[in-house]
């Protein structure tokens, strides 16, 4: 083993089920479902008629989300279609952003050829996992403009061919729309891991003082980068099912 800072950009295979690499990155998304799941399950047993402030916390914050979903979609019916999605979106992203620094995250691991290979690992600080992310919204939303629209006048916002300059912003559209796969998944990457390695580098050398407030500021940005992933979500559906003539 060595001493000093040690920043792995790639998530550690811990072992592998039938060829599948098992990550710590998957690992802490699996705990991170189970934590989601087992609270959702419990939570619904505990439902009751008067509820508890608890209970009327998380349904004031769900109506509100509701709400806004509603005016942006500019229909209550697709805002209670997409609610699931975005907010499991902002769910699984701030619950494993706000774990990351809990103890025993990096901290607990197996040796391994004279390598410390910790176990849990924060899944936004892996590519594949954003990048899976960004395709499962990328899909999303290029499916409902299809759905909504129909293919042919769907596709018209990409291939106009009435004009030179209609088909020129048809082809900036298509290129930028392609760019949300890369927008997506390294604005969230980029921003916890730099988090994580700034946390690790000011523990490095102010260990006493300085990580305990940077913990905190980067829980807080955690929050923000999953809040911003189901916004985008959110607001690129609502681009998707405009029409080509309305999209000015």
């Amino acid at each position: 083993m060595h001493s000093g800072i040690s920043v792995v950009l790639k998530a550690e295979q811990l072992g592998s089920v039938f060829g599948f690499p098992i990550t710590n990155s998957l690992v802490m998304a699996w705990v991170a479902m189970a934590i989601l799941i087992g609270f959702a399950y419990f939570f619904g047993r505990s439902l009751a008629t008067i509820p508890g402030r608890l209970q009327a916390g998380i349904e004031w914050a769900f109506e509100g989300a509701l709400a806004y979903m509603s005016e942006v979609l500019g229909s209550e019916v697709l805002a209670r279609r997409f609610f699931p999605l975005v907010a499991s979106i902002f769910l699984f992203i701030a619950l494993i952003n706000e774990i990351e620094f809990f103890p025993g995250v990096g901290s607990l691991g197996l040796i391994r050829a004279s390598e410390f290979l910790p176990i849990l690992r924060a899944p936004t600080t892996d590519l594949n996992f954003t990048l899976a992310l960004a395709m499962i919204a990328f899909f999303t939303i290029e499916v409902t403009g299809i759905v909504m629209l129909g293919f042919f006048k769907y596709a018209l916002k990409y291939v106009n061919l009435t004009s030179t300059v209609g088909f020129a912003v048809g082809l900036i559209e298509l290129v930028s729309n392609l760019g949300r796969l890369v927008s997506f998944s390294f604005r969230l990457f980029g921003n916890i891991f730099a988090g994580e390695v700034l946390v690790l580098v000011a523990g490095y050398f102010v260990p006493y003082f300085l990580p305990a407030p940077l913990m905190g500021f980067e829980m807080f940005i955690g929050l923000v980068q999953a809040l911003v992933f189901a916004m985008l979500t959110l607001f690129f559906i609502k681009l998707a099912i405009i029409a080509p003539d309305e999209a000015h």
